[in-house]
Parts: C-alpha cells; structure tokens; sequence
C-alpha cells in the first residue's frame, strides 16, 4: 500500500505531497527533508529502491522532477511494478500538459492532484489508463469554458 507519493525538484524542493496516512506538519517536514536528501545524494548508477524507516522507497528521476513514493515494507507491493506505476504518472501528465516539467506541476498543483487521486485512492493503485484519468479533468475543463 502507497504511504505517501512526492514530486520534488533537484534542488530539493517539494513541489507536490500527497499522503495517505495522517502524519503531523513536524513529521512531514522530517521525513521529507530525509528521505530527499537520501535520495538526491544517490548518483544515477545506484538502485532506486530504499529502504528509510519503515518504508520501502522508490523514486525515478524525469528531467527536473524526482517522483518519490513510499510504501509499507510489510507490503507485498512490488517494487518494479511502483516503478511502472511512477511511469504511468508522468506519461500521465505528459499527455495532459506535454513535457511534464516542475513549473507545470507548479502552477497546476490542483489538476496534477485530480490526476493523482483518480489513480491512487487511499493509497491503492485503482487506474492506471491514461484516457480515462483525464476525462474528469477535460470535464472541468469543459464545463468552465
């Protein structure tokens, strides 16, 4: 099960936080400065899979963005298939704003989210076809114009 998904810059900066199980502001900011600076410090060559805390870690880099998601060790989640799963997400917004980059994330948190809730729902991975977690927002999008 996904404990958390994170989209942060080289710099490493958080630029999208989702998470799925309730932990404090105090313990977000912990976690998160770790977990980042673990993951920038690993040069390219080494695996994407960590183990920090009790979760089991995996983080792709895209261009600019790291996509970090953390899982539950005790689950029986596949690691590759998170990987694949990371792909799927930035395929995903590829094809809603071409070359996902941190700015698009950046001034489009909210789509980027609508996109993330309609493929993981507390913290299950329910769809992963591109065509149909985008028809919600060209409905918005639709509806607005």
């Amino acid at each position: 099960m996904i404990k958390f998904i994170l989209m942060v810059n080289k710099q490493g900066q958080t630029r999208l936080a989702q998470y799925y199980d309730y932990l404090t502001v105090r313990e977000r900011v912990t976690l998160e400065g770790e977990l980042i600076r673990k993951c920038l410090s690993r040069s390219e060559n080494q695996c994407s899979f960590v183990e920090y805390r009790q979760y089991r870690v995996v983080y792709r880099r895209y261009a600019s963005l790291y996509f970090i998601i953390g899982t539950d060790s005790e689950s029986d989640m596949n690691e590759l298939a998170v990987l694949e799963f990371i792909h799927t997400l930035v395929e995903t917004l590829d094809k809603y704003v071409e070359n996902v980059c941190e700015l698009d994330i950046m001034f489009n948190l909210e789509k980027a989210h609508i996109i993330l809730d309609e493929m993981v729902l507390d913290g299950c991975i329910i769809d992963t076809n591109k065509a149909a977690c985008l028809n919600p927002l060209y409905l918005l999008e639709k509806h607005s114009a």
